[in-house]
């Protein structure tokens, strides 16, 4: 396992070693032992999250607030997505910063993304499939989401002219500066 780190200190991407021969390919998605071991952190995932969207579709930007915040370790298994993370860590000196990278069933490369996050993805293909792992439960109490086109955070994402097919509470997120965020 490879991990690059982004341009937000925390935020890495990770590329596991691939094994493939005439069969096919084999690879561990998630080692915790030799991630601590490459990070100094330790995780403890506890759900499973797997979807499954058409091209264009856009998730996010959501997080979950203290004390059910969530850290996510998120790959690809079918089709590709372009993913952003987005510090909401008021105190943090990238504060409302964002970072992408292209995931791929291809590429095989993962992202982690520690609590403090808001985070989303644009499915690139028609039938891309999401897995992520995250570090707490689903809370509907603490569920939070920030609008994916906030001007302030101004994220580049690959839509040229097309519009993103989004949730209502996608469409409805507030800005940034309206929403609730750590401290």
């Amino acid at each position: 396992m490879k991990l690059y780190e982004t341009l937000i200190p925390g935020v890495l991407v990770v590329e596991p070693a691939v094994y493939e021969d005439e069969r096919g390919f084999f690879y561990e998605s998630f080692n915790e032992r030799a991630f601590r071991d490459a990070t100094g952190v330790t995780i403890r995932f506890v759900q499973d999250n797997h979807s499954m969207s058409r091209k264009m579709v856009l998730r996010g930007l959501h997080y979950q607030l203290p004390p059910a915040a969530q850290g996510k370790l998120v790959r690809v298994v079918s089709g590709s997505i372009y993913d952003v993370a987005v510090d909401i860590r008021r105190s943090s000196p990238s504060f409302g910063e964002w970072v992408a990278v292209e995931l791929s069933a291809e590429n095989r490369k993962q992202i982690w993304i520690p609590e403090g996050f808001a985070h989303g993805f644009l499915s690139l293909e028609d039938r891309t499939e999401v897995l992520y792992k995250t570090t707490e439960f689903y809370s509907s109490e603490y569920d939070r989401a920030v609008r994916w086109n906030d001007p302030d955070l101004a994220i580049e994402w690959p839509l040229g002219a097309a519009e993103p097919i989004l949730s209502e509470k996608d469409a409805l997120a507030p800005l940034l500066e309206a929403a609730d965020v750590f401290e």
